[in-house]
């Protein structure tokens, strides 16, 4: 490890020590709640084509940090770059979100073009690039990918805020076509962060948003095994690489994704109790989250005693202060700035 990373506050962290104050990022830091950020977006009004466009990625990454002074910058791009990556149409309608053309079985799948991911991707691999030769010697670089349940899940429903009902029917009625979908998801995502490293990201994090809609046994075949292998191959590659994996929703069977799939550090949604957490998930590995983004937006005392409660649950072990979900649109700027001091201000 280099000197200017054993410097980085975030590495620590994942190394196993206990820093007061912790160090934070934000998921969704760079985004809609900014308003450099609606300027920039002005000028790829096509959402994909921003997110390949590297001049744009940078400089959308780089905005929060500028206001707000995060421990690491993750790179600005989206999980569905991937699916777009193998030949699925995927579009982002306004007020709809992401919208694709659903792959709902094996001949769907197979229409698929996947031969083309490093020519799409290639734009993203300079956009890590670039921003590894920009950040400051403190602020670690975060890449990441969807886990593949959640790519799968967006694939098979066409859009996101369904009851899942396609998805996790494919999965109990032809658990081996679907696991030729699953396979080839592992195996892209497994591509895409290994590039990402390849190209200078010290960290990367696996987001599985939807792994809190599936039964016990379907969460042990779907996020825990393609997760597991996912990090196995990266590790191997890259002995040195660093994952945080974060299964939102997950319940009690945050443990076993913790246990299961080797995953350095563990991000935990705001449903999680802090304590629990403390007790559970922080022996051995370091514990990422969890404010409500709620409790963001309406700042205050809230946002005040949200912050402490959570800071003095987990602040006496290898922690990260995130929030439990992402940064949400109508969240004011200045009360990202007051939990920046909050975090920077505490002390047990």
């Amino acid at each position: 490890m280099s000197l200017s990373q054993s410097k980085k506050p975030l590495l620590r962290v994942l190394d196993g020590e206990t820093l007061t104050p912790p160090p934070f990022w934000l998921m969704r830091q760079a985004g809609r709640y900014l308003p450099e950020y609606r300027a920039l977006r002005e000028r790829a009004p096509d959402f994909l084509e921003f997110c390949y466009t590297p001049d744009l990625a940078v400089e959308a990454t780089l905005q929060p940090l500028r206001r707000f002074d995060m421990d690491a910058a993750i790179l600005f791009s989206d999980i569905l770059v991937v699916p777009h990556a193998l030949g699925q149409p995927v579009s982002f309608e306004e007020g709809i979100g992401p919208v694709l053309e659903a792959v709902r079985d094996l001949d769907d799948l197979r229409r698929l073009n996947s031969g083309r991911p490093e020519e799409v991707l290639g734009p993203v691999y300079e956009t890590v690039a670039t921003l590894k030769g920009t950040l400051p010697d403190k602020t670690a670089l975060i890449g990441f990918a969807g886990a593949p349940w959640t790519l799968a899940t967006y694939m098979v429903e066409g859009r996101g805020g369904t009851d899942h009902g396609h998805v996790k029917n494919w999965a109990y009625r032809d658990a081996e076509g679907f696991g030729e979908l699953i396979g080839l998801l592992t195996a892209s995502v497994t591509a895409h962060l290994s590039r990402q490293i390849e190209s200078g990201a010290d960290v990367v994090q696996l987001f599985d948003s939807w792994a809190g809609v599936l039964a016990e046994t379907q969460f042990r075949r779907w996020v825990l095994e393609p997760t597991a292998e996912i990090v196995r191959h990266l590790k191997d590659k890259h002995p040195e690489a660093r994952v945080i994996g974060f299964p939102r929703g997950a319940g009690a069977l945050y443990g076993d994704y913790a246990d299961a799939t080797g995953v350095d550090v563990i991000a935990i949604d705001e449903a999680v109790p802090a304590v629990w957490a403390a007790d559970t998930l922080q022996r051995g590995r370091a514990v990422q989250g969890n404010l409500s983004n709620l409790a963001l937006v309406n700042g205050g005392q809230t946002l005040a005693d949200e912050t402490h409660r959570i800071l003095g649950a987990l602040g006496g072990g290898p922690f990260i202060f995130n929030l439990g979900h992402g940064v949400l649109p109508g969240t004011p700027p200045e009360n990202v700035a007051r939990l920046a001091s909050l975090i920077r201000g505490w002390g047990p």
